[in-house]
């Protein structure tokens, strides 16, 4: 039996498995360099002590958040993956045609893409200034201004409309659905789009808790989880904007009753 052959029988499988795979193989880079950023800084994050920021540290920097991002958005996505493999299945091509997910995963991960590149070109931009060597920002009042504006946009019809997108996987299959692998690919860039509309403020926050923190990660990853795949998960928004809101708060109060302006926000 040929690979293909392979694939082609068990490709629910496979799907699966690279649902499980890649997530952990994300983490499997991402956490050792995060608990080495914490440590030594003599393992997995030493390239990031170069006082040369060249194409080759840029490019690891773009990479870093890449499979951040692909890390913690493609769980979210899985049940619309599944959904598109398991409808192409039952069509008259069968599992062939349900390889054209991986398509659909690719454009989906296109985006996230893009938003790591925008990420990578802010970091360095506030690098040295408005972060510190740690990755976070130096003043409280920016990370309080980052939390209530990621509490504000949650609140926004904007936010609102995608994150129904983001719930409703099926239904937007529906709207979308393209048969051949190009368009595919067309619909993971547009729930792609979608996804970032829904989550990019959230994801801001990752320069008011540290961008390589675990507990940051950990947390807005639950978040993303929870506003997308639970049913209640338009409700939920609220009660996180309340959350976010109530942090800014706390970090202000603990600011002013310091005394320090430049106090750093805990995480």
């Amino acid at each position: 039996m040929t690979l293909v052959e392979a694939v082609l029988r068990h490709e629910r499988r496979f799907l699966i498995a690279a649902l499980i795979a890649i997530p952990l193989l994300c983490a499997a880079w991402i956490v050792p360099m995060a608990r080495d950023m914490y440590g030594s800084m003599s393992g997995p994050s030493a390239w990031m002590m170069t006082r040369v920021w060249d194409v080759r540290h840029v490019t690891l920097l773009a990479a870093m958040w890449a499979v951040m991002m692909a890390g913690m958005m493609l769980p979210s996505a899985a049940p619309l993956l599944l959904i598109y493999a398991s409808i192409q299945r039952q069509g008259p091509e069968g599992p062939r045609a349900a390889l054209r997910v991986y398509p659909m995963a690719g454009g989906y991960l296109l985006v996230w893409a893009g938003f790591s590149v925008l990420a990578t070109i802010a970091q360095r931009a506030l690098g040295g200034t408005v972060l510190t060597p740690m990755m976070t920002v130096r003043s409280s009042i920016v990370a309080v201004a980052l939390l209530a504006t990621a509490a504000a946009y949650q609140l926004t019809p904007i936010k609102a409309a995608c994150l129904d997108s983001c719930q409703s996987p099926l239904s937007f299959i529906t709207r979308h659905m393209r048969l051949d692998a190009a368009g595919a690919f067309r619909i993971g860039v547009e729930h792609g789009v979608y996804c970032l509309g829904c989550c990019w403020a959230l994801m801001l926050l990752l320069f008011a808790g540290g961008i390589m923190n675990l507990w940051t990660i950990a947390a807005l990853m639950i978040v993303v989880l929870v506003e997308k795949l639970s049913p209640f998960g338009l409700q939920t928004r609220k009660l996180n904007a309340i959350g976010l809101l109530a942090v800014a708060l706390w970090i202000l109060m603990s600011t002013t009753g310091c005394g320090s302006p430049s106090a750093q926000p805990p995480g």
